[in-house]
């Protein structure tokens, strides 16, 4: 009888710690998924956590190590432009499926389903404002569509934005970040290379600023294009920039890269980028050196006093 109890009140016991165990689990599940929400930021590469509200007034660059976290176009547009000088270009322009391509899906299936996901129409914003009351035509591309591809929409977007700053004689800066030319639009993605490229001659015979702003990852023909026309080339520290893929270059080569094979440090050093700047320095970096190539225009009064200078000169 004795034995019977004392056997109860041993499995009541081991009930009881499987139930602190069971609810100690649950918490620490409820914990995670707080985490998980956006409360706390692990940093992908020191490890730290940081808490999110930090970290975007630190302009998402984790504060420990400086590591630049990838942010989307909207994020970009508030980073750099004034509050309240944002005009967004040509925001009607939609994509379509001239090829009826389909891989694992239909293409225009994809495109349904990321714009519903992301809440954007294409991989790139395009627009006029003010960055430091200097006035400036933006484009910035989206990595979250469709890793940040090249198709027709971001073409045209690009051409658009850049014939509206020849005409009004704005500098252009691009923030670029993208996988390379839409392969679902096949040929007609890869002609948007010629057509940037021939709207960024047309700016730079019109003697204006283009500036090129290289995010992580900058990659195919968006790289073969116009994101290396630029007048003065910018990117972001340790940005992954390249044409083909490192895995098919050493697959072509039968070599093994080095670590810092296109990076944005290496791109300097052997001369293909211009400098390397930080996130929370881009602003100012870029209104220095829009302020610095703006054309300097005489005043009317100046003219006629120098005129009148050198005629009595020549008097004498």
């Amino acid at each position: 009888m004795a034995n019977n109890e004392e056997s109860r009140g041993l499995k009541s016991l081991f009930d009881w710690f499987a139930n602190r165990r069971k609810s100690g689990s649950t918490s620490l599940e409820r914990q995670e998924r707080e985490i998980a929400d956006g409360l706390w930021h692990k940093c992908s590469k020191c490890g730290v956590l940081a808490y999110t509200k930090d970290l975007k007034a630190n302009q998402m660059v984790c504060i420990e190590c400086g590591h630049h976290n990838r942010v989307d176009s909207d994020e970009r547009i508030r980073q750099l432009i004034d509050n309240n000088t944002w005009k967004p270009l040509d925001e009607h322009l939609r994509p379509t499926d001239p090829l009826g391509f389909r891989d694992r899906k239909l293409y225009s299936d994809r495109l349904r389903e990321t714009q519903d996901k992301i809440g954007l129409i294409d991989a790139v914003h395009t627009g006029l404002g003010q960055i430091n009351s200097l006035p400036i035509a933006l484009g910035v591309m989206d990595f979250r569509f469709m890793g940040g591809s090249m198709g027709s929409v971001v073409g045209e977007k690009l051409t658009r934005m850049i014939e509206q700053a020849t005409q009004r004689r704005y500098p252009v800066v691009i923030v670029c970040t993208s996988g390379g030319a839409r392969m679902q639009e096949g040929m007609l993605s890869l002609m948007q290379m010629a057509k940037i490229s021939a709207a960024l001659q047309r700016h730079r015979d019109a003697r204006l600023l283009y500036i090129p702003v290289l995010t992580n990852p900058t990659t195919g023909g968006v790289t073969a294009s116009f994101a290396m026309l630029g007048d003065i080339i910018l990117a972001e520290p340790k940005a992954t920039i390249g044409f083909a893929g490192r895995r098919v270059i050493e697959q072509t080569l039968r070599e093994k890269l080095p670590e810092n094979f296109q990076t944005a440090e290496d791109l300097l050093l052997h001369g293909f980028v211009d400098d390397i700047v930080p996130r929370t320095q881009l602003k100012n970096t870029l209104t220095q050196l829009i302020a610095l190539h703006q054309p300097v225009l005489t005043p009317p009064h100046m003219v006629l006093w120098e005129t009148m200078s050198l005629t009595s000169t020549a008097a004498e």
